[in-house]
């Protein structure tokens, strides 16, 4: 894979992941709100671990692959937590984040097989242009 083939894939993941680093970083991230706080938070982590499951699939284009590695970091990430003051890492929130990494690799395979749909459908068939 030329380098700059690898680069367009694979720049995303990485600032995607700097991203839920920073994050995870910060000490407190509350907003006051109570029972919604919570709600907002954990649906918050599933959305930004289901972003990284479609960009580790849009890179490695195995959804497997993609999978792991993102369960990986979904670990790594609660891991982090840990070593953070005012946060703590949490079973709960790594599952979160597998459902997360699956709903976003899912969704990418979902559009990707409805893009080369409309691809093929809207090609011109070979009777078409013999004509």
């Amino acid at each position: 894979m030329p380098t700059s083939a690898a680069l367009r894939l694979w720049a995303p993941v990485v600032l995607w992941a700097a991203v839920i680093f920073a994050f995870s970083s910060v000490p407190d991230l509350g907003t006051g709100l109570g029972t919604w706080d919570l709600v907002l938070r954990k649906l918050a982590h599933a959305a930004e671990f289901a972003v990284l499951g479609a960009l580790l699939l849009r890179a490695t284009d195995r959804a497997g692959l993609a999978f792991a590695l993102g369960t990986l970091y979904a670990v790594s990430d609660e891991l982090h937590q840990v070593f953070v003051p005012g946060r703590m890492g949490s079973p709960l929130d790594i599952a979160i984040d597998i459902v997360g990494v699956a709903c976003g690799v899912l969704l990418w395979q979902r559009a990707a097989r409805s893009t080369a749909s409309a691809r093929s459908s809207s090609a011109p068939s070979s009777a078409n242009s013999a004509a």
